[in-house]
Order: structure tokens, then sequence, then C-alpha cells
């Protein structure tokens, strides 16, 4: 490692940035010494963190470079702001202590976290261990036997998740895409479909049905509330003529934490002796609470790989009833790398119509694996369990669910309205920068005043209650008023619940 001596503080070495050397620049030198005056001779932790805070800031100018300083390097931008204004009051990039206000004192330009991160977004969710060991397997011949055999087995697996006992399209998507399967198979242009708002992403999902030429009626909703029954069979029974063709809801809004009861929509779609197709977004929810595609009468599932399946992203899937298969007959949609008829027929086959994610089916089979060891009847009561310690560590801290309606609470996440005046991404970056954890933020009219805490997926009560301490923690950095009790009454509840 090519290293400088700094004239004013000889004793002190300046490293280069790796895998370079160069020619001093002396002007930076003399900055960097400057910089490092406060910690000369002082052997404290904070002299020595003053200095090579210094140091790294400078590296890349000290050697000539234009190279920006390393990922290990990076600061957030609460700490560049709080460097540019020391320099501009003392001519220092890096005050002396105490000038350091209480939170930012703590922002480092280094940014290595020990342990594991804590992915606690509403997915992508972690991918557990084994999985990825199972992907890493070396791929095979997608035409051959060997992956037919793969093939057959996970698409059985699929269905028994979904409640289906009809074969499962699986496309190399993201949930993007499978919304738009589900769209362009059963529907022709200028056809009517009535769709609700109950948050961003049922937002975006009639949004692209407009763009694919679609007629939207969309039920305005205030983003705490799921699609209401009643609306559905008001809706429909004043649509004497039909020209509603299909149904499209979002089970578990992944932006609100709001469900919409499938059942009950399903009863009133009956109730009004309406023909239109149910289409829903499982996203969010399928693995991780109770759905039964056949039983509730779905016609179109909807959902994908990197949530409650405990995959990465990368495979779209399509549960299909008998009746949307049939409409797909007539459907006048363009169509063609989503058509489902080539991929429903994999499911007897093992051969997919194009190239497909091989290593994603692997982990696909070792997910499946993991579910049956567990039992989802287990699996479904883990994730209430999770739900239900994060509402009441919530309600402790004195802050607001933005799910309204406790009929209508997910499983999956958690979405905390903070008070006005209060910016929950800040919570979310002191969360992270502090205690190496993620949350999701909020999304469309939520940004900024709303963070969603995930607890789906591959996630235990110890690694739940780990999560609950670094929001307590980050509120209370944040200067948000909440009260120091969010752990304690999860700790409570998770605690019996285990008896």
């Amino acid at each position: 490692m090519t290293t400088a001596r700094p004239t004013v503080c000889p004793a002190r070495l300046v490293p280069a940035p790796l895998g370079r050397t160069g020619t001093p620049n002396s002007a930076a030198v003399a900055t960097t010494a400057a910089a490092s005056l406060p910690s000369r001779g002082n052997t404290t932790p904070i002299g020595s963190i003053a200095y090579m805070l210094a140091s790294r800031e400078n590296r890349c100018r000290v050697y000539g470079s234009n190279r920006t300083p390393p990922l290990t390097a990076r600061r957030s931008a609460a700490a560049s702001s709080l460097a540019s204004r020391a320099e501009s009051e003392s001519g220092m990039l890096i005050p002396p202590p105490w000038k350091r206000s209480a939170y930012r004192s703590h922002n480092r330009t280094m940014n290595h976290r020990s342990g594991r991160h804590f992915l606690q977004i509403p997915g992508p969710t972690n991918v557990p261990d084994r999985v990825l060991r199972a992907m890493a397997a070396p791929t095979i011949d997608h035409r051959g036997p060997e992956f037919a055999r793969l093939a057959r087995e996970v698409l059985g697996g699929v269905r028994a998740l979904a409640g289906t006992v009809r074969p499962v399209a699986v496309f190399p998507s993201s949930g993007t895409g499978a919304w738009e399967a589900a769209l362009v198979n059963t529907l022709s242009p200028g056809d009517k479909i009535l769709a609700f708002e109950t948050g961003h992403f049922a937002v975006l999902w009639a949004a692209m049905a407009a763009q694919l030429g679609l007629d939207v009626d969309l039920v305005p909703g205030d983003w705490r509330s799921g699609a209401g029954p009643e609306r559905v069979f008001e809706k429909l029974s004043a649509d004497a003529a039909h020209a509603i063709k299909a149904v499209t809801v979002v089970h578990n809004e992944t932006s609100t934490g709001t469900v919409s009861r499938i059942p009950e929509i399903r009863g009133a779609m009956d109730a009004a002796a309406h023909p239109a197709l149910l289409i829903v977004d499982a996203i969010s929810s399928l693995g991780s609470v109770d759905y039964r595609h056949d039983e509730w009468g779905v016609d179109v599932t909807v959902w994908c790989s990197q949530k409650g399946m405990m995959l990465p992203p990368g495979l779209g899937l399509n549960a299909v009833s008998a009746k949307a298969l049939s409409a797909s007959r007539d459907a006048r949609l363009p169509r063609s790398y989503w058509a489902w008829r080539p991929l429903l027929g994999a499911a007897d086959t093992g051969l997919f119509p194009y190239t497909p994610p091989t290593n994603l089916l692997y982990g696909l089979r070792e997910s499946l694996a993991m579910f049956g060891e567990e039992g989802l009847p287990a699996v479904f009561a883990r994730h209430e369990r999770h739900a239900e310690a994060t509402r009441r560590a919530v309600r402790a801290w004195g802050l607001d669910i933005v799910c309204r309606n406790p009929a209508e609470f997910s499983s999956t996440l958690t979405a905390v309205q903070l008070p006005g005046g209060h910016d929950a991404d800040l919570v979310r970056e002191i969360v992270l920068d502090r205690f190496n954890a993620s949350l999701g933020a909020g999304l469309g009219r939520l940004a900024g005043r709303v963070f969603r805490i995930g607890h789906l997926g591959d996630l235990g009560d110890l690694e739940l209650a780990g999560t609950l301490c670094g929001v307590e923690m980050g509120l209370a950095l944040a200067g948000v008023p909440a009260e120091q009790a969010g752990v304690r009454a999860a700790l409570d509840y998770l605690q019996s619940a285990s008896r």
C-alpha cells in the first residue's frame, strides 16, 4: 500500500486508494494534515477517529486521483451536509467533537456493519441459506430429462401453495410481468374492468390496464381500507349489460398493510349474478397466509417468487381457473411471451417454451421442501404471530397503524404512520446506518409519512425482536415522540404465544 507522510504530522500515514500509486498532491496533503491537527498526540478513540475520517475523505485528493472514495468510505447525506457546514465554518473537514450534535456525531464515513443485515422490507425477503445453496448447483440442459423431472416437481408444488388443482403458469419475470400476463390472456382492447384504489400497487396495476387499452373504472379509496364487498355488489348490480369483464383486487396491499377480503368479494359477485372474472394480486400474501384459489372462486391469481416463497426475484406466476382459460381463447389483447397455453403445458411435459430460470427452480424446489417441513398451517400461524407482535409494538410506541380495520390487518407487513412534522425516511436512514436494518419506504401519497416493517418469509421470533429493537432506537434518535415500550409489548406477546 502506497503511503504519504503529511509535512505537519510526520507520524501519521495517509493510505492511497487500493490498487493505485501516484504523485502526492501537496495542497491536499496540507489539508489532510490541518484536518488531523485536533487529533495530534491524542490516542483516545475520539482523536483516532477524527484523524481517520479526515484521512479517508482526502485520500483520493492526496494522490491526485479523480476517483471517488471507495464504497467502504461512503457517507450518508446527513454526514455530508454536516461535513460541508463544518468545513465552511472552521476550515476543517471534520468538526471537533464538541461541535457535533447527538445523532450526527455517530455518522461514520466507514460503512462496515458487523453481523447479518436485517432485510425487513415487504419483499424481496431474506433468502434462506439452504435455498441459496440449492441455487448454486450447476445449470443443466433445460431440454433434458433431469430438468423435466425438476420442472414437473416444482410446478406440482406451487399448485398446492396456491390452493388449486389446476396447472400454474410460471414466467421468468417479476410480479409486474405476472400482472400483465393476467390481463392480456383474458381481455380484449376496450374491455371494461373494475378496480379498487386500496394503495400504491392497486393504482399501478390500474395504470397498466389503461396503458394496455382497457377501460378502467377505478373506485377511489383512502389507502387505509381494503376493497369493500358492498361496493363490488353495488357496481356489478348496476351493470345490467355486463360491460364489466373483470374485477381486479389486490389481496394484500403492500404499500399500506391492508387486506381485501377475497371470499366476501367473491360472494358479492355471486350475489350480483355477474359473470365478470375475478383477478387477484396475491404477490405479498401467497405463501405467508392461507390462500385458496379454487375454493374462493378466483379466476386468476397473480404472485411472484421474492415474497413469501423465500426466493430472489425472477419468477412470476398465474394460477388459472377453467373459466379464465376459456376466456383466453377469445381475448384479443396482443400477447406472445405472456401467452399462457405454452407454459401451462409444461406441467405435464416439464418443457418450457423458452429458456427457463433453471437455478431459480432449484431454489423453488428447496423452498417448497421448507414449506413441507414446517407445514403450511404452522407457516400461517407464525406470520399471524409476528404481525400481532409488531402491531402491539406500534401501539405501545403511541403511533398509528395505516390500516384502520382490524379485520383487514396484514399478516406480512405493518405500515406505520408518523405524527405530522416527522420524516419517516429519516427514521429509515438512521435504522439502516446505525443498526444495519432496512425498512420499507412509504410509497405514493404516503412517501415520507410512513415506513413499513416487513415480517414475512423466513423469519423467526428473535429476528423480529431485533428488528423492533432497531426501530425503537431509530425512532428515539430521529426525535419522534414515541414511548420506549414497543419492544417490551412485543416480547411479552411473543413469550406468551410460545407457551
